[in-house]
């Protein structure tokens, strides 16, 4: 298996919380799993751990990086300006096929809140998030915030939220596109800054990110 091929599929692994944040790496069923020896797992580590996913350890392996509360707002804050920008980029290159794929993912993310189907919804909204950005037509843009929001993916996509919330998120989304479809850059770039600031307190509130004490904690006591 490529060096490549490795890293990407452990990413995976971790992205989709088959290993939980705070959990220790377990090397050898990795290596059985993927059939690779312990040296390209390591490789592999050591890019995901640039990447902020991994946390190595000294002499004592690896685990899932677990983000504090202001791991969480520094990475939000700046997916925040990423998103922003996309949709003024956006407004300014998207085409008129692009526009009515993502007002197709509007429709049906719509239907899954009617359904109460929050799974099939997060999968909806970050297909037209990922939409917007793709459509600004910068590869640098795109580049960073796939590396930013790697690390707050599991968090942003999957936090439980509280019906007045959600009706929220959904008539926010409702406003982004209406300011896909008029072309409004700027307006588009307040509606999305907004947006990330109600998904980043409704993440800290679910407490997907442990406080700076506790990290510190952990560190001082030497907790794996």
């Amino acid at each position: 298996m490529l060096h490549e091929d490795v890293v990407s599929r452990i990413r995976a692994i971790l992205l989709d919380g088959e290993i939980p944040p705070g959990a220790r790496i377990p090397e050898r069923e990795l290596c059985e799993r993927l059939q690779i020896s312990r040296t390209p797992l390591r490789e592999a580590l050591k890019v995901l751990a640039a990447e902020g996913l991994v946390q190595l350890l000294p002499h004592r392996g690896s685990r899932a990086a677990k983000l504090t509360d202001k791991d969480m707002r520094d990475l939000f804050e700046v997916c925040q300006g990423l998103e922003a920008l996309a949709g003024e980029l956006a407004c300014e290159r998207i085409t008129e096929d692009e526009i009515e794929e993502i007002a197709a993912a509007q429709t049906a993310m719509a239907q899954h809140y009617r359904d109460g189907d929050l799974i099939q919804y997060y999968r909806c909204n970050r297909a037209i998030h990922e939409a917007i950005v793709t459509a600004a037509g910068n590869p640098v843009l795109a580049s960073l915030y796939n590396s930013v929001t790697a690390r707050i993916r599991r968090a942003r996509y999957v936090t439980p939220m509280t019906p007045l919330r959600w009706a929220l998120a959904v008539r926010e989304h409702e406003a982004i596109l209406n300011a896909l479809q008029r072309r409004d850059g700027t307006g588009l770039s307040h509606i999305l800054r907004a947006h990330l600031r109600h998904k980043r307190e409704e993440v800290l509130q679910a407490g997907f990110a442990e406080t700076d004490g506790a990290a510190l904690a952990a560190v001082d006591d030497g907790h794996d």
